[in-house]
This record gives structure tokens, sequence and C-alpha cells, in this order.
């Protein structure tokens, strides 16, 4: 287990070095930002499927699956303890009805431990929960520079698990997340004279909240053979309605700034009075969610499902931002996924030991600009390689998607991203006999 471990670090390290930013999306603006995908590489690959459970993977988007003991019931043997890692990078090519861009951004999606224990199942860890990284610009009827748009941070979080299974195919569970973050946004007003040359000072605004708070989810699990073959398996999540607290300062500054490079040289500033209009700390509501969803399979073969989410979007408050021009409304998500194994228990053949993974996802996000629904659909493939013993693996997985539109002067993402996880198993609390 330690050299296990080694290698995680140095694959976190990796990912970490690699880039800081969690998004390049412009639609990170909005709210808190782009909400991070809640899964695994193995969910993702499935269209983010979320119902499956078995021993030798973390679900995150489940408390409940955190429980079980199905692992005992086909060689004789205890549950592991899980260990998992991962991280991704994706390109994104912008497009408006004007003008076209490219970005790329890489994150850090997960670190977990699950820790089983007779009928129950711990598990902690952490992950981002939001994403916050952009650069907006706007032009006046001359095509004059006129506001620029910049921020950067978000929301991550850190959370405890306990499933507990009731009987042979029933599981429940709850999920505590403490979430914590910062959001900074700065926005550049440019000013010109009667001539149309750039003024040599302009105003700067910058905002940063800084969030902390609770939120709960609870699980629950089905899994049932229902012939020979053929197993059944139905999840279903709750998150309810929360509100974290938001401790907020605003800053007006004067500047200059070199039009060449974009240097930005701070001349004075001043404190915003957000006493008087009681936005010193505010509170920032996060809606509530419900999933639910099924599928069927044959165990260590194959794996088929649907899950549909709904997320009361409308419920979003943030009183210290004014989007104008953008509201929010009710989301949703529908996905569809799978998995295929050839023959996991092969000695011989590799290739046959390998999961082979695919998914898609349809989604409206919840946010409206301009009276256009913003829109997201993916397409995602993956693998999982043996490594090791104790049924460790790597997993890769690849989405192809769109998010966005180029109507309403709003900006069209078509993204490619590439995931990268490490799940490794072992067991601890084991006894050794000696004859």
């Amino acid at each position: 287990m330690i050299k296990k471990l080694g290698l995680v670090f140095i694959a976190l390290f990796a990912i970490q070095s690699y880039g800081q930013n969690g998004t390049a999306s412009p639609y990170s603006f909005y709210g808190i930002g782009s909400i991070n995908f809640k899964g695994s590489v193995e969910n993702r690959s499935m269209g983010g499927l979320g119902i499956y459970k078995d021993s030798v993977h973390i679900n995150f988007q489940n408390p409940a699956t955190f429980a079980g003991n199905d692992l005992e019931v086909w060689n004789n043997e205890s549950r592991p303890v899980k260990f998992t890692v991962g991280g991704s990078t994706t390109s994104i090519n912008l497009k408006s009805e004007s003008s076209s861009d490219k970005t790329k951004s890489s994150n850090f999606d997960y670190l977990a431990l699950s820790v089983p224990v007779g009928k129950f199942g711990f598990g902690f860890g952490l992950q981002p929960y939001s994403s916050v990284g952009y650069m907006l610009e706007t032009r006046d009827s001359d095509d004059r520079l006129d506001y620029r748009y910049s921020g950067e941070g978000g929301l991550n979080k850190v959370f405890l698990s306990l499933g507990y299974q009731v009987n042979k195919s029933l599981s429940v569970g709850v999920q505590t997340d403490y979430d914590f973050g910062n959001i900074q946004n700065n926005t550049i007003n440019f000013g010109y004279n009667d001539d149309g040359e750039f003024l040599q000072y302009q105003t700067k605004e910058y905002t940063r909240s800084d969030l902390s708070g609770l939120n709960f989810n609870i699980g629950v699990h089905y899994q049932e053979m229902i012939n020979d073959k053929l197993e059944l398996q139905a999840s279903a999540t709750y998150t309810p309605q929360t509100d974290l607290t938001s401790k907020n300062e605003r800053l007006f500054s004067t500047i200059t700034v070199n039009t060449e490079t974009g240097f930005e040289l701070l001349i004075n500033d001043l404190d915003a009075d957000l006493v008087s209009s009681n936005l010193e700390e505010t509170d920032l509501t996060l809606p509530s969610k419900f999933s639910f969803g099924a599928g069927l399979g044959q165990p260590r073969k194959w794996f088929a499902g649907i899950e549909y989410t709904t997320q009361n979007t409308s419920e979003f408050s943030n009183p210290i931002y004014d989007n104008v021009g953008a509201n929010f409304e009710d989301a949703s998500k529908l996905s569809l996924g799978g998995f295929y194994i050839p023959e996991y228990n092969s000695f011989s053949k590799y290739w046959k030991r390998i999961t082979y993974r695919a998914g898609m996802r349809f989604e409206n996000t919840g946010l409206n600009i301009n009276n256009e629904t913003i829109k997201e659909f993916g397409m995602s493939f993956g693998v999982g390689l043996p490594v090791g013993n104790m049924f460790s693996n790597a997993n890769l997985g690849l989405e192809f998607g769109q998010k966005g539109t180029t109507n309403a002067n709003l900006v069209k993402e078509n993204f490619v991203s590439f995931q990268l996880s490490l799940s490794l198993n072992d067991r601890w609390f084991i006894k050794k006999k000696y004859n």
C-alpha cells in the first residue's frame, strides 16, 4: 500500500504542477462559477451515470454506495479499503458571431478514501465544488474597449460519508459537506476623451467573497439479482437547499493600463461601504437537487443505465452580485451509459480484463442569458486498466462536448476533456493466521 500511495502523490504533484485554473469558461462569470462534476472518472466516462455500485470503486454521487459487502458474496473475502485520486485537463474552442479563440485549463478533481466496517462504510475526501476563471471584454459602438471583466477562485468541499447496509439489497447513506473558498471578480471601465483618445487614468472595481458553510446529501441504493444472470440496480439522492455565509469586500481603484501589455499600475484605492447596504456579510443560497435512476447488467460483465437529475436552480441567490441580463431557471440533466468487461478473471489476455465504458449526457445548466437557455451536451468514453492485484486500476476518460450558443451575442464552447484517476484497493484489517 505504501508504494501505491507513493504513486498517488506523484500523480497529485503532476496534476497540480500542470495548472491551477479549474476552468477557462466565460460562463464561470455567473453565479458561483462553473459547477464541477461530482463523480469519479469512472462515472464521467459513462455519461455521468452515478447509480452503479461495486466493491472496487468509490461512487461519490450516492453516499449509500459506501455500504455493502458484495465482494464477500462471490469470493469469500472482506471488502477492501479504497483510495482514489483524479484530475483532468480540458481544451475549449470558443466561438461567437464575430470572433473565435482557444483556451485550456486543468483541474485536480478529487481525493478520497473509503473504509468498510461491517455493514457500515465510511468515506471522506476533498473535491472542488465550483471553479471561476474568465476574461471577458466588451466594446462600444466605435469598436473601442469598453469594459474588461476577469475573475478567479471557486469553492472546494471536504466531505464525510456514512453508508449502512439495511439488508442484502438495500443500503442507505448520508453525506456532510463543508464548503469553503473565495471568488474574486474585477471590472475595469475604460474611458476616452472627446477626441476618442484613451484616458491616462481608469477605474477598477474589485470584489471578493469568502464563502463557507455546510450542506447535506442523503441517498438510497437498491441492488437485486432478478434471475441467474441479470442484476437490477436503482439509486436516488436528495440534497436540500442550504445557505453559505459570504463575507464580502469591495474596492474601487484608480489605475493606469498599458494598452499593449495589459499591465495595471495602482494609483490609489478606496474601500466601499458595504455595512450600510447590508452587503458586508450575506447568505448565498444553494438550491436543492434530486436524482434517480436505474439500470440492468450482469455482475462483472456489463451494465447499462439511465439517470435523471433535477435542481431548483431558480432558488439560487447571491445579493453581492447583480448579473445584468442573466437569471437562473431550474436545471436538469439526463445521463445514459454503461460498461463492458470481456472476461474479468482472464489471466492470459490482459485486454479481456479491461473495463470499457461509454455514455452521453444532455444538460440544461439552469443559466439563462439574454433570454437564451444555456445547454450542454457531452459524449464520453473510457477504460479501466487493471493494476497489480486486489482489483486496483487506472482509469482514463475522454469527453467531447458543447456548451452554450452564438445566439444573442453569446459564446459557444466546443470542448475536449481528458481525465485520469488511480483507484487503489487494499485490506487493512485482517488477522493473519499461522499453523
